[in-house]
C-alpha cells in the first residue's frame, strides 16, 4: 500500500519550486490518493496538472495501482491548516465552536495558538436609542473550533 508520508515526500519536492501549500493528503484503501492544494492567490488547473504528472511520473503503477486525484479545497470546505486561516486574514468566516455555537465574524489574526475574531452584534446601549453596533474581539484556540468555513457574499 502506498503510504500518505511517500505522497508528502513526493509533493514537498515539488512545492519547493512554487507558493503552493499542502491542506490535506489521504491514502484510501485501493490506493486512492487525493491532494488538495492551495495557494494565498488561488491554486490554478495547471498547478493541479503538473502536481498529478510529478507525482504520477515518480509512483511505479506495475509495482501498486493507484487512483490519483489533485484539486484545490473548494470554498465551502472547512479549513484545515493554519495557513488557510492565513490567507482569510481580514474576510468574513463562520465558525462552529466544539459546543456547536456559531459565530460569523472577520479573522483578525491567525497563528500556533488559534485565532482571533471580531464579531459585530446590534445590542441595546444603555442611555442610547435603539440598538448599536458593538464590535467583540473573541479568541479561539483550535481546539475550541469544529469547523471554519469563508463566507461568500455577492
Amino acid at each position: 500500500m502506498i503510504t500518505v508520508d511517500k505522497i508528502q515526500k513526493l509533493v514537498d519536492t515539488k512545492l519547493a519550486e512554487s507558493t503552493n501549500f499542502v491542506v490535506e493528503i489521504t491514502v484510501k484503501l485501493g490506493n486512492k490518493i487525493s491532494i488538495l492544494l492551495d495557494n494565498d492567490k488561488g491554486v490554478s488547473i495547471e498547478d493541479c496538472v503538473a502536481m498529478s504528472r510529478h507525482v504520477e511520473f515518480n509512483l511505479d503503477r506495475e509495482a501498486e495501482d493507484f487512483e490519483l486525484h489533485v484539486s484545490s479545497p473548494g470554498l465551502t470546505e472547512p479549513f484545515k491548516t493554519l495557513r488557510q486561516y492565513q490567507k482569510y486574514i481580514g474576510k468574513s468566516v463562520d465558525v462552529v465552536t466544539i459546543e456547536n455555537k456559531k459565530l460569523t465574524g472577520k479573522i483578525i489574526s491567525a497563528d500556533a495558538d488559534g485565532i482571533v475574531i471580531e464579531i459585530a452584534s446590534k445590542e441595546k446601549v444603555e442611555g442610547k436609542k435603539g440598538k448599536q453596533i458593538i464590535i467583540n474581539t473573541i479568541k479561539l484556540t483550535f481546539n475550541q473550533i469544529k469547523t471554519t468555513k469563508v463566507v461568500i457574499l455577492f
